[in-house]
């Protein structure tokens, strides 16, 4: 992701947070998604000349990802998939994957507590942060990829009068003149809705479960199997902008009404989600996963093409292909130039119970090297990965490099026979020239079609 994933997500985080005294202390909260994150017992957020230093087992304890401490080496290590952060005590500089990065202030050991700069990769990973001076809380917003309009700074403000969510609709009762900007995400599943130019009226605390201070509240919602809360909060203060967010136990879909003239009631009624699940009827379930993307480009060739692009295409081709096998479902980690974690990856094919997982690589190496290789993690994937390559073999013309183990989280991590495949070697003129060679990738394409169905036994 152009973010690195929500990998450090509280590790390095800082906005513009104003000047305060030297290493001032205060129990600042830290909202993500609207919902405050339960910080434990005694740890405490600093802000030592300006820089906002939280403690690094907010980010085990709160977030779930590893952290390794060197006493030694008086290092930390956070690692989230491929992701890897090495911070050394007393160094502005951290290691993310290899390259040397510079932070705005060191970590520091203060009292067995190691506390961290914030604002070292939040740019990168593209949470949206609000700091809020007053209560001296911090807002994040994960995941979220859609952008709020800019307001019209001759706009009147809109206000949110109340929220109620009944007989699966939700109504929010809106005075002036408010445009609603509504987006479906997932991981976890939600509806977000923003209103630019709005604020919550004067009112609304009196009929709802509002904190005025904070300018946040929550709605717990029964008896209704797709919703389990509405949250909402006054996400933007320039422009004013209310979001309001449907946590759901699963996917749905919905339609909107109301407001057409401005005032009055604007309605999102949700519907169940229409398409049917992969698998359904019987279908095998084949899971295509273009490894790299976005901030990752993978190889660099030796014209200066990058491995992102040829997995991306191969696995659309595959896509195409698969679409018209009437016994087979496929699903594509990604179909667009995205970043996702080696986690989420595997956790997609593990989810959807699929039959078998692939994952489109090109190779890197000496200039020298050639050819076309295929990785098995696990026995029970092998006869999968000698199908594929078999094919593959054919399809590319290049040296034979055979079937191998291999150690890779996605097909370590998923659940079903998986496998990795490398097609070419990016580094090789000759091999760079025929992987993106548009009539070579598609009979690669039907190569790898034909390795999965003379596996899964597909007419």
């Amino acid at each position: 992701m152009k973010k690195f994933g929500f990998l450090l997500f509280l590790v390095v985080m800082m906005i513009a947070f104003p000047k305060m005294a030297d290493a001032s202390s205060y129990s600042a909260k830290i909202y993500l998604d609207g919902q405050q994150i339960n910080v434990s017992s005694g740890a405490k957020v600093e802000n030592i000349n300006g820089t906002v230093m939280v403690p690094i087992r907010i980010v085990s304890e709160n977030l779930g990802f590893q952290v390794d401490w060197s006493k030694a080496a008086k290092t930390v290590i956070v690692q989230d998939g491929s992701q890897t952060v090495t911070m050394t005590i007393g160094s502005q500089y951290a290691d993310i994957n290899g390259q040397r990065v510079q932070m705005t202030k060191a970590p520091i050991l203060r009292g067995g507590t190691t506390i961290v700069p914030i604002r070292f990769v939040s740019e990168q990973m593209g949470l949206q942060v609000r700091w809020d001076n007053g209560t001296k809380s911090v807002h994040l917003t994960s995941g979220y990829t859609g952008s709020i309009p800019d307001g019209d700074a001759g706009a009147h403000t809109a206000t949110v009068d109340g929220i109620t969510f009944s007989d699966n609709k939700l109504m929010v009762a809106v005075t002036g003149n408010a445009k609603p900007s509504i987006s479906k995400l997932s991981n976890p599943d939600r509806i977000v809705i923003d209103m630019v130019n709005t604020e919550f009226s004067d009112s609304f605390g009196t009929m709802n479960d509002y904190d005025e201070v904070n300018k946040i509240g929550q709605m717990t919602v029964s008896g209704y199997s797709d919703v389990k809360s509405v949250r909402y909060s006054l996400f933007n203060s320039s422009p004013l902008t209310v979001r309001i967010v449907l946590d759901l136990n699963q996917p749905a879909n919905y339609t909107v009404s109301g407001l057409e003239n401005g005032s009055g009631i604007l309605t999102v009624a949700l519907t169940a989600a229409t398409d049917p699940s992969p698998g359904t009827g019987g279908k095998k379930v084949v899971v295509i996963d273009a490894g790299h993307g976005d901030h990752d480009p993978g190889a660099i060739g030796v014209t200066k093409k990058r491995e992102k692009d040829f997995n991306l295409a191969m696995a659309l081709k595959v896509e195409k292909l698969l679409a018209n096998e009437p016994n087979i479902d496929v699903v594509l980690t990604r179909s667009t130039d995205k970043f996702l974690e080696l986690k989420d990856r595997a956790k997609l094919a593990n989810d959807l119970k699929a039959d078998v997982f692939i994952s489109i690589h090109a190779n890197s190496g000496p200039s020298a090297a050639t050819g076309t290789e295929t990785y098995y993690y696990d026995q029970s994937d092998k006869a999968l990965a000698a199908a594929l390559h078999k094919e593959i073999v054919k399809a590319m013309g290049l040296k034979d490099r055979g079937v191998r183990y291999g150690n890779f989280h996605v097909i370590r991590e998923t659940k079903m026979p998986g496998a990795l495949l490398e097609v070419g070697f990016m580094s090789n003129k000759t091999d760079e020239s025929k992987l993106f060679d548009p009539a070579t990738q598609d009979r690669v394409a039907a190569a790898i079609v034909r390795g999965i169905k003379n596996y899964l036994n597909v007419n």
